[in-house]
């Protein structure tokens, strides 16, 4: 069942550079689309915290709540969206999933998780994966210093995520970590985004993006992973949630006229492959 609730996540996170793309064409900058994000987010958690009454963290876990907020909050969101509105959606995404490898890395000292051969493997192929999707480039699909580098802040920030979420979501709701982080996240990118100056034009043609940004590819998207986060191993739900660089470019090729290389197809064939056979695998001990 978690393997499921990550996929599902992965599958919404998958539409974020889809609806970015449109709500940038709508007239929004990178930073503002981050901002509704969190914004979005923050009262959707924040509410769903108070209708189940959860407990939100106190004295030093609120602090290190907070710093995840601002790093995996602000400085995730902001970046992902840099990253599509310069590179497109699917170069994104698939640089989006160096997280596995970060995660991988900083797993061992920080949650004392032990990595099996099968994560081994299933890490590497991953990384492999995301490799070739990167180096092969195509149609609509833009390789550059900023892309590339909001690419990777966006994984590395992104992997900060998983291990968060394996050490407090055992004692905290969900929700309420997340009201607070995403509520940091708003306060940190407010002096970037312009989210009270929009033309209603604007405003009008951006709300369906918005709201599939903050409703969907945050809300929904975050509570079934973390659901099932509280079921795997933080570098087993990481690999498994790569599928979401393959539903991000199949979907950037058919909405967006993204085409990917035959190289980048390739190593989505070797994302997914990773991401099944870890998925099909009983997990260690």
């Amino acid at each position: 069942m978690g393997a499921v609730l990550v996929l599902v996540a992965a599958a919404l996170w998958g539409l974020l550079g889809i609806f970015g793309t449109y709500a940038q064409r709508a007239g929004l900058s990178p930073y503002d689309v981050a901002w509704w994000r969190a914004a979005s987010g923050a009262v959707l958690f924040g509410v769903h915290a108070f209708v189940v009454s959860a407990r939100f963290p106190r004295g030093r876990d609120l602090a290190v709540t907070a710093l995840f907020g601002l790093v995996s909050g602000a400085v995730f969101y902001g970046a992902y969206q840099v990253a599509v509105a310069a590179g497109g959606a699917s170069l994104a995404s698939v640089l989006l999933y160096t997280a596995p490898a970060f995660v991988a890395m900083l797993s061992v000292p920080v949650l004392r998780e032990r990595l099996g051969p099968v994560e081994v493997v299933a890490v590497v192929a991953s990384v492999v994966g995301v490799g070739l999707v990167a180096l092969g480039g195509g149609a609509g699909v833009t390789v550059s210093v900023l892309s590339v580098g909001a690419g990777l802040l966006a994984g590395f920030t992104y992997s900060l995520y998983y291990l968060y979420g394996r050490a407090f979501y055992q004692r905290y709701h969900p929700s309420a970590c997340l009201a607070v982080a995403l509520g940091v996240a708003v306060v940190a990118l407010t002096p970037l985004a312009s989210p009270a100056v929009y033309s209603p034009d604007a405003l009008a043609r951006a709300w369906p993006a918005v709201a599939g940004v903050g409703v969907l590819s945050t809300y929904v998207a975050y509570l079934c992973h973390s659901a099932g986060l509280q079921r795997l191993a933080a570098t087993r739900a990481s690999v498994i949630a790569t599928i979401e660089p393959v539903v991000a470019g199949v979907l950037a090729s058919l909405l967006l006229a993204e085409r990917p290389a035959a190289l980048a197809v390739l190593g989505g064939v070797v994302v997914l492959a990773a991401a099944v056979g870890l998925a099909l695998t009983p997990r260690r001990a």
